[in-house]
């Protein structure tokens, strides 16, 4: 295989692809980069056999061929490299020789057979959305999914699909986040789980902008089609949380909040406590105001914010992190928080529509919290 291409190309598509790469397997092929030159592309491939990223950049083709090459070790040599082109030539050794400029050094590689084969969608369900509406949806729900749980499938997030309508679910036994928005599709109701980590690569792809993104859903696989990039991943399988169940029916307490203001108050409450995970805030809610205290070995802080309360008052505790983590993705000026007692979810709406609803459990306050 012998090829030319521009560094900065090469670089960049080098430092996607690698992130589907594995350090930590049986099949050394798959720590590596499956490169593949042939009429005037050279196509790019990571797979860490659960998912891949693939992508194709122009480049001027002496001899057709391919290579496996260590990801790392690679991507880091090309992204030093200077703006100038690039050339690779690589042997029936499998060693692979890179010059640009006055720079040249060589890389043993391994053969393209020895690459697992990435696979395939036949017969599935194709679906075009924003890249901005699908970037916001994920970034409100996937710090909800489970990063560790004896069921695999609640690691990931739930898509699903409806006439003119999307909805996005995380949950992780603590918490559960729902994002909704209404689209174009006229197809049949679709119900699959998409791996967290799968949705952070995605998100880092996705753009602010006004582009479309294509995505193939199979039954087993999905595949999302952004720009020049493909990543491919596994669904998880399993049965996901009936989360419909869980949000409460009715409400006692309504609660409208600055977003802001209430966050704020939570971080700076919450700074006396050493283990910020398992110390609890807790809530007082009554007289148009919300009194917030800690109560830790290190000392003590409380403070207090004006609300608007519709209901009964409420005293409830609530792991903090995870509040914060909810008030930050709201782009919402102000929320509402609706309450049901101290044991009961409590969720964390839009002040309109339904756009986003949260649920978090609460932490049941000690006597002397």
């Amino acid at each position: 295989m012998k090829f030319s291409c521009n560094s900065f190309d090469l670089s960049e598509a080098c430092q996607v692809v690698q992130r589907a790469t594995s350090s930590k397997t049986a099949i050394p092929a798959v720590e590596g980069i499956l490169m593949s030159a042939e009429n005037g592309v050279l196509t790019l491939t990571g797979y860490d056999l659960e998912m891949g990223i693939t992508t194709s950049i122009p480049c001027n083709v002496e001899e057709s061929g391919k290579i496996v090459v260590n990801a790392h070790m690679f991507s880091e040599t090309v992204r030093k490299l200077p703006d100038k082109p690039v050339h690779l030539d690589s042997d029936l050794r499998q060693i692979a020789e890179i010059k640009c400029a006055e720079f040249k050094t060589k890389i043993i590689g391994m053969s393209a057979d020895d690459y697992p084969e990435l696979p395939s969608i036949m017969g599935g369900y194709d679906v075009v959305l924003g890249q901005a509406m699908l970037k916001d949806m994920i970034k409100k729900t996937i710090f909800s999914a489970a990063q560790k749980d004896t069921k695999v499938v609640h690691t990931g997030v739930k898509f699903e699909f409806e006439e003119n309508h999307i909805r996005l679910i995380a949950v992780d036994g603590v918490r559960l986040a729902i994002r909704n928005e209404d689209i174009e599709y006229s197809g049949e109701e679709l119900s699959f789980v998409v791996p967290a980590k799968t949705l952070s690569e995605v998100m880092k792809l996705l753009s602010d902008g006004e582009e479309t993104l294509n995505i193939s859903i199979g039954q087993r696989h999905i595949i999302f089609k952004i720009g020049d990039y493909d990543i491919i991943s596994r669904l998880l399988d399993g049965d996901f949380l009936k989360y419909k169940d869980a949000i409460p029916s009715s409400t006692k307490t309504v609660v409208k909040v600055n977003t802001t203001a209430f966050l704020e108050s939570i971080d700076r409450t919450s700074l006396i406590l050493a283990d910020r995970l398992k110390s609890p805030i807790k809530c007082v809610f009554a007289d148009n105001s919300v009194s917030l205290s800690s109560n830790a070995a290190l000392g003590t802080s409380s403070d207090k914010i004006p609300v608007e309360i519709e209901g009964d008052e409420c005293i409830i505790g609530f792991n903090n992190k995870y509040m914060i983590d909810v008030l930050r993705v709201c782009d919402t000026d102000e929320v509402r928080i609706m309450l049901n007692g101290p044991v009961s979810p409590i969720l964390v709406v839009p002040n309109e529509g339904d756009s986003f609803i949260f649920l978090i459990l609460p932490v049941r306050l000690r006597n002397e919290d």
